[in-house]
This record gives structure tokens, sequence and C-alpha cells, in this order.
């Protein structure tokens, strides 16, 4: 998984592709939050976000 990032890191500093990095972000942390939604505890909080 290093690796990948690494080489990620690498494709977006040779092509000056810096704005890829917020989409990636919020990629992940959009599956973070589906992730964390299968449990029944955390279901309330995300509503109230949306």
């Amino acid at each position: 998984m290093k690796e990948f990032f690494t080489d990620l890191w690498g494709f977006m500093k040779v092509r000056k592709k810096f704005w890829l990095a917020p989409i990636i972000l919020a990629m992940l942390m959009l599956g973070a939050l589906i992730v964390l939604s299968q449990n029944a505890v955390v279901a309330p909080f995300i509503y109230t976000i949306f």
C-alpha cells in the first residue's frame, strides 16, 4: 500500500497534478464514512451531516 501512495505522489509531482490531492482525500474520507456508517451507533450522527 505504501508503494501505491509513493507512486501516486511521484505521478502528481512530476506531472504537476497537485489538484488531484483534495479529490483523493475527499474520496478517502467518504469511503471511511461509508464504512463507519455500517455500525448502527454511528448512523444518527451521519444523518445530521447530510
